[in-house]
């Protein structure tokens, strides 16, 4: 499966911050449907693209969708920080 979206870069603060892309509904509703497929230990694989960066990490669940992880390098590479709308690609599932 593949998705594409736009989201916002929020934070998640715990021990360090964390920042994530919450997918909109309709897509956390197509992840939903796939889930049981994909999903292990809770959390679902993907590889994502985000301008000329691909890498791969697992969304989790939470506050009724999905967060995709942005790593550090992910957004240095591509200039994005904290509240920039970001256009996002997924395939869902590991390779």
């Amino acid at each position: 499966m593949e998705l594409e979206f736009a989201g916002e870069i929020v934070e998640w603060l715990g021990p360090a911050p964390y920042y994530f892309v919450p997918l909109p509904p309709d897509e956390a509703d197509l992840i939903d449907e796939v889930k049981a497929d994909v999903a292990y230990w809770g959390v679902i694989p993907v590889t994502a693209f985000l301008g000329d960066t691909t890498f791969t990490t697992s969304m989790f669940p939470r506050e009724e969708t999905y967060f995709l992880p942005l790593k550090d390098a992910v957004r240095k590479a591509e200039g994005v920080e904290l509240g920039d709308v970001v256009k996002v690609r997924l395939t869902v599932g590991r390779d």
